[in-house]
């Protein structure tokens, strides 16, 4: 990735300058603004930003208002967003991530926490736009789809055949993110048995995709596979995803929870089951979901 472009919205000056110390010689270009107009009218001007760390608590515009204006503007709602606030109650942490917001930190926080957290988001916004160029590869076939079966075992494969069926959707944008976190969960969690305390920390030491691709190799998951099922009924597409794994405790990540909104992980499924499904589903002990989302 080329050198990534930051911008930095917080009405202290001091916490300007602490920000920009931590980044320093790491490789980013900063850009700061004192208040989200002063934002916007930098992200208007024609500066194209990979990631914003932005104040909740502000003049003239607050926080929460840039977020809500910038996620509805298609220019720049793919652009993770990681508020860092002393706002720290509960509910406020689920206003802002419900809002968008790609994490949320609360004052005072230590510089590594920032920084694994603005690597992540880097990441993560990049695979993204990795899985919506994918969508122009496919043509129109997927709609003369009845039902299909599909064994994958790697991210890659994961990619790509998210890529494919988002295609058939009605807003492949958005499946396409849903349909992969399905699918990179599956593989990572639940065929190759990384925990959730074990990504968080890998994650924070920039080493989960490494550890995937070991584990991989590892003779004991070689030949795992995620089993999808894809089912064109009506309007809907039904897609079933099934890992070889021992399941999990789904129900604790249907929603968002403030008590992991500091983690570097855990928000995919209920993001996916908010933005990119009409329904979602999990079967028995946690190895089986099904979705359904509208066909093109």
């Amino acid at each position: 990735m080329s050198q990534a472009r930051l911008l930095v919205v917080d009405d202290e000056p001091f916490n300007l300058e602490i920000i920009g110390e931590y980044f320093d010689g790491l490789g980013y270009a900063l850009d700061s603004a004192g208040d989200g107009e002063a934002a916007w009218q930098l992200m208007t001007g024609g500066v194209a930003y990979d990631a914003i760390i932005l104040d909740r608590m502000m003049p003239v515009l607050d926080g929460m208002a840039l977020l809500h204006r910038i996620k509805a503007d298609p220019r720049f709602s793919g652009i993770p967003v990681i508020m860092q606030t002393a706002a720290g109650d509960p509910e406020q942490v689920r206003e802002g991530l419900a809002a968008g917001a790609h994490y949320y930190l609360v004052k005072p926080y230590e510089r590594e926490s920032l920084l694994t957290i603005v690597r992540g988001a880097l990441g993560d916004a990049d695979s993204r736009r990795q899985l919506q160029n994918r969508l122009a590869q496919h043509g129109d076939a997927l709609k003369l789809l009845v039902s299909a079966e599909f064994h994958l075992r790697t991210l890659e494969e994961a990619s790509t055949l998210a890529a494919f069926i988002a295609h058939g959707c009605q807003r492949p944008d958005a499946a396409v993110l849903g349909i992969s976190e399905l699918l990179v969960n599956a593989v990572e969690h639940g065929n190759l048995g990384i925990s959730y305390g074990e990504k968080a920390r890998l994650k924070r030491e920039d080493r989960w995709l490494e550890e995937v691709q070991r584990r991989l190799a590892l003779a004991a998951y070689r030949d795992k596979h995620v089993h999808v099922a894809l089912v064109r009924d009506g309007e809907m597409l039904r897609l079933r995803v099934t890992d070889e794994g021992n399941g999990f405790d789904w129900r604790r990540y249907l929603d968002f929870d403030p008590a992991r909104a500091f983690d570097p992980n855990g928000r995919g499924i209920a993001l996916a089951r908010m933005a990119s499904f009409d329904s979602l589903t999990y079967e028995g002990c946690g190895n089986s979901v099904v979705a359904t989302l509208k066909n093109a």
